[in-house]
């Protein structure tokens, strides 16, 4: 089954270039609300779940025993930028649990956002804690340490990290992650392809905490809450991320992941959405993203125009002249 063209990019009057993809919406009943293409088709969501993979950090009890807010949390869930701020608090929740940088096992790499350039200016190099999951992983690092479990190792396949994160994706998603379908995620850690479908289900329950234990339901609330009240920590400046959920304070969750990859969450209509670009363009999942949640959110006006403008993106000359858009095809307006 091929996927239908989702998104178009315009330079002048010609269309330059085309996306397909596929769009999947949940309630947490387990009901499809709106479905565009092959959501039965696997997908690896990588960083589009690091709220779900967050769980066993409140869970645990790790959260409360280091005293971490909305900042560590929202850290935790995080793509960051690497900006001075995301690397200084994913330092901080690590010396809470005793540990320093040495102790991820993420690797390190550029950050992408042109203030860290600084770093090449003095000469210097990137550490982990530049690396886009250190949050996610000074969580798993917290986690470990108050469980006393040993961390050494933590990223591998069949550590007791990992077990629970597996446990809590298979739970919260209703689907099967096994050595059938893992492969290893960019920060190292397993990461499962499993229908697209599934993720738009796990994260409506994310949102309302439905077929959940009272425990895991206020752990997903929590993380979703930490997550839209500090969303340059979630992702950092200038991302789309962070102007999604800013569009509508306190009522959108979304997560990007690797590939183009998306997951949302609109707690106020119990629902869960996932999507993938199929060739993998972040710029054409963005689209994607922000013409379902204007779709789903168009009861606000003032709301959906805002996510309608993000759904169109400017294409620019290097000296900034708007010289064509991209643009939701019919299928998702």
């Amino acid at each position: 089954m091929s996927n239908p063209v989702l998104v178009e990019v315009t330079r002048g009057a010609v269309v330059e270039s085309r996306h397909r993809g596929a769009v999947s919406v949940f309630d947490a009943d387990g009901k499809p609300v709106w479905e565009i293409g092959d959501t039965d088709r696997p997908v690896f969501p990588r960083s589009a779940v690091k709220a779900i993979q967050a769980l066993p950090l409140v869970e645990s009890g790790a959260a409360d025993a280091y005293g971490f807010g909305n900042r560590e949390l929202a850290l935790a869930c995080a793509s960051h930028s690497g900006e001075p701020a995301h690397v200084e608090l994913a330092r901080e929740m690590l010396a809470k649990a005793g540990l320093d940088k040495t102790a991820l096992e993420c690797g390190a790499h550029w950050p992408n956002h042109e203030a860290t350039l600084a770093l090449a200016r003095a000469g210097d190099v990137p550490s982990a804690l530049h690396n886009n999951c250190s949050g996610k992983h000074a969580g798993f690092l917290c986690t470990c340490v108050h469980s006393g479990i040993a961390h050494q190792g933590y990223v591998k396949e069949g550590h007791a990290q990992q077990e629970m994160v597996r446990d809590a994706m298979q739970a919260v998603t209703g689907a099967a992650h096994n050595a059938e379908n893992s492969a290893i995620d960019g920060c190292s850690i397993p990461t499962y392809a499993v229908p697209l479908k599934n993720f738009a289900q796990g994260f409506a329950r994310m949102a309302t905490g439905r077929g959940f234990s009272p425990e895991r339901a206020k752990a997903a609330k929590r993380l979703l809450s930490a997550c839209m009240a500090e969303p340059f920590l979630v992702a950092g400046t200038g991302k789309a991320d962070v102007a999604l959920m800013q569009a509508a304070p306190g009522r959108i969750f979304v997560k990007t992941g690797a590939e183009g990859v998306y997951c949302a969450a609109l707690p106020e209509l119990g629902l869960g959405i996932a999507l993938k670009c199929d060739d993998g363009a972040g710029r054409g999942a963005e689209v994607m993203i922000a013409a379902v949640l204007a779709k789903l959110l168009r009861a606000d006006e003032a709301v959906a125009a805002r996510l309608t403008e993000l759904s169109h993106p400017a294409v620019e000359s290097r000296i900034g002249a708007k010289v064509g858009l991209l643009r939701p095809t019919a299928a998702l307006n």
